[in-house]
């Protein structure tokens, strides 16, 4: 029977009337306030506050629950086991297949158990309106409930009921931050679900009513109490029941994986340039690998820590891909090391000799061979803005030696000598090709101290640089993202014929035996093209190789500059490039390095480097096509002021009487001349007939320049002019 409010009379018609305007009012606000469900449960999770970084198994680097949605530990419902389904299900909405998204008969039983406990003791929030509370959070008020309500029917409007559910099972809240069954299963019990007993996935099931208060590790009895009441409601036998009981929940906190955080800071800073921003990243890092090269350089700086050894890096490159595999910072993640927060891969320090073979790689295509003869004996040479003297690490000296042997045994003198015939400002050229950045000077801030390493640069740039010579010659950037590397380009750096026979050398045992002799821990079970560096004062140790496909770089010495105690680049770091190839070449079968087909085989003298005689000792060398032995050579194509050096300072010695002192000047080349002019400001002091004048010092500011007459020559040959300073 209708009401018509119009014959209504007095308080009736007007308490009525409030009630439909309440209503409307109460419709009009809702209608408001709701949000509009998703368009998709799966958007949902891309918006991350942080990037999820995996190795190339899908296994996560980064621990980090600083996102709001799980991102990458989430299952397909169906790859659940069934049981931690029905019981999730059985313990927190128990017809969610029946209602609409909200549960009204719960809703009420609630209500009354509230109001006689006389507070909130139990809650009626179905799975639906729990999702709702995740994907809108709200403080939690009356007003709440009801829009949430709401919001869960249109959610079920939208989406299948195995859908919300799946979200669910995925992103609701555990705790210490984790998202999920499989977060929990692993902060819990380090275990996948799926091997998880019975009586843990009830633990993960009654966990969700409160993850606080039932914490497996701290309120047992109130978790064990939950799990059976939990079981009294499942529909079990008599039997299952019996088993569930016999069950132990065996808790067991999550291993610590291996900290890869310095490849992670670098990644995030190309990662606007290299990679997308879906907040997932599958990288090129092998974590098994990862975890055997952190505790090998552990161990050896453990072995080392006697000799004032504190930091050290390693980094591992598949050059068939140019992928990285490995990015080991010493003692990463350690609590009690010294500066092993500073990434040491990207660290620019000086590289000592791991230069040499990219230098020599320079003059054989400039011309010389691995027959070439050098002479080796003790020099007096301009770096920056002083005179050195050089020597061999030995501190011996060997007279005339091939560049193969001087390139083996990491020689000083010739290499001063390579770098003097290619020039430094075309080595500089080469380095930059190879991807060497750091080294942006000018050609006169390095000297010729460039080929012994007297620049700075990164780890990264050096294994980079040395793939190009384990790829032929082919220079490709470095990939971090897997898949990157197909899409990256490639340019000739070098000529395969020039990287293989510079291989060829640095991986011959019998070239490096005069100083590393012949049990060098540099002779690999396999053919392994290898070079040590050390810096000076023992500040770097460097050991770098490479094989049929693996390229590694290792550093050892201390990011605050200290010096280390006779620590060199085969007495430190060689062990480790030694332990991690026997690793990378543990389960496959290893080929020898490429050698070029159109190299050629020639029978050499070996004292003096021309083809074999009848009364010479004689050995075989490779040589480029077209070449052949030549000897000795002459290293210098036009005379140059060697001493004094550009930017010179020196300083009047006060124990000699300045009437007394002179300085030395010289030319680089010695041989073929006639005469020599030398003029300081513009004023002719002497005329020579060799290639030093001894120049009386005085105080002031100087330029230097000379006239050379070669024989055979026309015209005397202008060098450039050097500016230098006496105090």
């Amino acid at each position: 029977m209708a009401i018509e409010i119009s014959s209504m009379r007095g308080p009736g018609k007007l308490f009525l009337l409030c009630v439909v305007v309440a209503g409307l009012v109460l419709l009009l606000a809702t209608m408001l306030s709701m949000k509009p469900a998703p368009s998709s449960l799966a958007d949902l999770v891309q918006v991350a506050r942080k990037n999820v970084y995996l190795d190339r198994n899908g296994r996560p680097l980064n621990v980090t629950y600083e996102n709001h949605w799980n991102l990458h530990e989430v299952v397909k419902l169906h790859e659940l086991p069934e049981f931690l389904v029905s019981t999730i299900l059985r313990s927190e909405d128990k017809r969610f297949f029946e209602h609409t998204g909200i549960d009204w008969l719960a809703r009420l039983n609630a209500a009354r158990q509230n109001l006689l406990a006389g507070e909130v003791v139990r809650g009626a929030s179905t799975i639906t309106e729990q999702v709702v509370r995740m994907i809108r959070p709200r403080p939690r008020t009356i007003w709440s409930r009801w829009l949430e309500g709401f919001e869960a029917m249109a959610l079920e409007n939208r989406f299948s009921k195995l859908d919300i559910l799946e979200f669910y099972i995925n992103q609701v809240p555990y705790k210490a931050r984790r998202r999920g069954v499989v977060q929990a299963a692993s902060y819990y019990f380090d275990r996948d679900v799926s091997t998880l007993n019975q009586k843990e996935m009830m633990a993960l099931a009654v966990l969700l009513r409160s993850p606080r208060w039932l914490d497996p590790m701290k309120q047992v009895a109130s978790l064990d109490r939950a799990i059976r009441n939990l079981a009294d409601r499942l529909d079990l036998t008599k039997e299952a029941h019996g088993k569930i009981s016999a069950h132990e929940i065996t808790l067991k906190r999550a291993r610590d994986k291996p900290d890869v955080s310095h490849f992670i800071h670098y990644a995030e800073a190309a990662r606007q340039k290299r990679v997308s921003d879906s907040g997932v990243i599958d990288t090129t890092i092998d974590l098994d690998l990862q975890v055997k090269a952190q505790n090998i350089l552990d161990t050896r700086l453990d072995s080392l820590k006697h000799n004032n050894v504190a930091n050290g890096a390693m980094l591992i490159v598949n050059h068939e891909t140019n992928e990285i595999l490995s990015w080991v910072v010493g003692y990463a993640g350690a609590d009690d090391r010294r500066f092993n927060k500073i990434d040491a891969v990207t660290v620019k320090r000086q590289p000592g000799s791991t230069l040499k073979p990219l230098l020599y790689a320079s003059a054989i295509r400039n011309g010389w061979t691995a027959a070439t003869m050098l002479d080796d004996s003790p020099l007096e040479e301009s770096v920056g803005l002083g005179m050195h003297s050089y020597h061999n690490y030995s501190r011996g000296h060997y007279g005339l030696i091939s560049l193969r042997e001087a390139l083996g045994n990491s020689l000083n003198i010739p290499a001063l000598k390579a770098v003097q015939y290619v020039g430094g400002a075309e080595f500089l050229s080469l380095l930059r090709d190879l991807g060497v950045e750091s080294l942006s000077g000018h050609p006169n801030f390095y000297g010729d101290g460039l080929a012994l390493g007297n620049g700075e640069l990164a780890l990264y740039e050096l294994v980079q640089a040395y793939t190009v010579m384990a790829r032929m010659g082919d220079f490709k950037a470095l990939s971090f993202v897997e898949g990157e590397h197909v899409n990256n380009g490639s340019y000739r750096v070098l000529s395969e014929d020039v990287t293989s026979l510079v291989a060829d050398i640095i991986s011959d045992p019998g070239a490096r035996e005069k100083e590393f002799g012949w049990d060098s821990v540099l002779n690999f079970p396999h053919q392994t093209a290898v070079k040590t560096g050390t810096s000076s004062d023992y500040r770097d140790a460097w050991a770098i190789g490479f094989n049929d496909r693996f390229t590694v770089g290792v550093w050892f010495g201390n990011l605050d500059y200290s010096q280390m105690s006779d620590v060199t680049g085969s007495s430190g770091p060689a062990l480790v490039l030694r332990s991690i190839f026997n690793e990378l070449n543990r389960f496959r079968e290893v080929r020898p390095l490429y050698l070029s087909g159109n190299l050629n085989r020639q029978r050499v003298c070996i004292e003096s480097g021309l083809p074999e005689q009848d009364n010479c000792e004689a050995r075989d060398e490779w040589f480029l096509s077209g070449s052949g032995p030549v000897g000795r050579v002459e290293l210098e194509s036009e005379p140059r002021i060697r001493k004094p050096s550009k930017g010179l300072m020196l300083a009047m010695d006060p124990r000699i009487p300045d009437e007394q002192e002179y300085f030395e000047f010289a030319l680089t080349r010695s041989r073929d001349i006639e005469t020599v002019r030398w003029y300081v400001n513009d004023q002719l002091v002497a005329t020579t007939n060799d290639s030093k004048y001894y120049w009386k010092v005085s105080r002031g500011e100087f330029k230097a320049r000379a006239e050379v007459q070669l024989r055979g020559k026309d015209s005397p040959v202008g060098t450039e002019e050097v500016e230098y300073r006496v105090n």
